[in-house]
Order: structure tokens, then sequence, then C-alpha cells
């Protein structure tokens, strides 16, 4: 029976992309195959990556050398030990992340940590723990699934990393931050997190997986929450994020 498997997905497959042809996840055009963007979309994405700032991964014009990081980060440290994201937030990227969110289409997820890849980096001996920015209960029920979550599985699968989607737990429903200046946002989100208490942390490398990243209160909440807990390293990644131009930092 097994072998008549991929038999059976060449005769199958054909008729599935004829009757629902696979279509850009940036603009809904026809394109050659599943979660490939159309050339216009693609051309319009802006991927983010080095030269950064090593801290938050904000683009630099020129390359400023190992461990540089931007006047901001000098300022005023965040909490986690990096911060990357796959592209700059965008038209594009924010559709992929409206529909994923809102649009119930949770097959971009594995869109999402497909494209994460470049940014995990190597594991060594020592493999990082995946852990997705939690929902609080009432909104997990309502939406039914976690984004950040989705996006943690895939990409579990595709490193071979342990994910642990359990660790945080968000104990506190928060507003929307849409809206609110840096300092309200951060004060909107203390003490909405907290770490299991069944998931040592202690000597832990982290990675934090979320889907936005606009002023970072969310995930600086959820960053103290794990190095308190013991974890020795924490690293951010995200599907996008506002660049400080956009005026959302």
């Amino acid at each position: 029976m097994m072998s008549l498997l991929p038999l059976l997905k060449g005769v199958v497959r054909p008729v599935v992309d004829y009757a629902l042809p696979p279509r850009c996840p940036g603009c809904g055009g026809h394109v050659a195959e599943d979660f490939a963007f159309c050339l216009p979309c693609w051309s319009g994405m802006e991927f983010l990556g080095e030269p950064c700032c090593a801290r938050c991964g904000v683009p630099f014009p020129h390359e400023m050398g190992a461990g540089a990081e931007c006047g901001a980060c000098l300022a005023a440290p965040p909490p986690w030990d990096s911060a990357r994201a796959v592209l700059a937030y965008g038209d594009v990227a924010r559709t992929v992340a409206l529909r994923l969110k809102y649009g119930r289409r949770i097959g971009l997820a594995r869109l999402v940590a497909r494209q994460m890849l470049r940014h995990v980096g190597e594991a060594g001996e020592d493999a990082p723990l995946i852990v997705p920015v939690p929902l609080h209960r009432w909104r997990l029920w309502n939406r039914g699934f976690n984004q950040s979550a989705l996006i943690a599985d895939h990409l579990g699968k595709l490193t071979g990393w342990p994910v642990e989607k359990r660790a945080l737990q968000r104990v506190k429903r928060t507003m929307p931050l849409r809206g609110m200046n840096p300092a309200q946002r951060a004060k909107a989100v203390r003490g909405a997190f907290a770490l299991r208490q069944a998931h040592g942390m202690k000597g832990r490398r982290v990675l934090l997986i979320d889907d936005v990243h606009t002023s970072g209160a969310t995930a600086a909440a959820c960053v103290r929450v794990l190095k308190r807990g013991g974890a020795a390293e924490v690293r951010l990644l995200c599907w996008a994020r506002a660049l400080p131009r956009d005026g959302a930092d």
C-alpha cells in the first residue's frame, strides 16, 4: 500500500492544483507552487539581515564591525540577547501576519517558519528551547489557536529543536497595544506573563518566537520572565518588525 502513495500523490496533486491553484500569500494571485510569492510581492518585501545591530537587528547602512550595536540599544539595552526578524513590516508582511492571525490561514505558519530558518543559527551541542509568546486563555479560546505557537511547532520540526509551548503563560489579560506609546505599552504588559513552575529554565538557551515586533514591549516582558527563571540566553525571532523609521518604536 505504501508503494502506491507516491503514485496516488502524482495523480491527485494535478487535480487539486487545477481545482485550487496555488496562490500568492501576499496578494492572492496565481503562482507556480504553494507558499510561493509572486514577483511583485517578492520585489516589495524588505528582507532583514546583516549588516545590523547585534542586539536588536535594526539594519545598518554599512558594516559596523562585529558586535556593533545601534545608538538606541547602547542608550537603553533591551533585555534580549539578540532580536531578529525575517522582514521589515510592510504591506506583504502585514498581509501574511493578518491572514495567519485573523484569517485562519494557519498553513502560513509553515511559510513563516521556513523563512525564519536563515536566522536561527547553529545549535551546536546545546540546542535552544523554542518558546512561543503565549496568548491569554480567553483570547486563545476565542481565536482557537496561538499563531506564535503554530510557527514554533513548524520551526521545531524543521530544526529538530525542542519546543515548549507551555513554558510561558499569560496570566493577565491586556488591552490591545495598538495606539499606545512605548511607556504605555510597557505598563500594560507589566506582570502579564509568568513562568510555569514545571518548566525549569536554569541555564537554558531560549529562542522566543513571535509573529510581529513593534515596540517590543510584549517580547521584553517575556524575556524578563524567562531570565528571572534562570535562562542563560534569550534570542527573539519574529516574522516581521517595524523599523524606527516607521514610527512604531
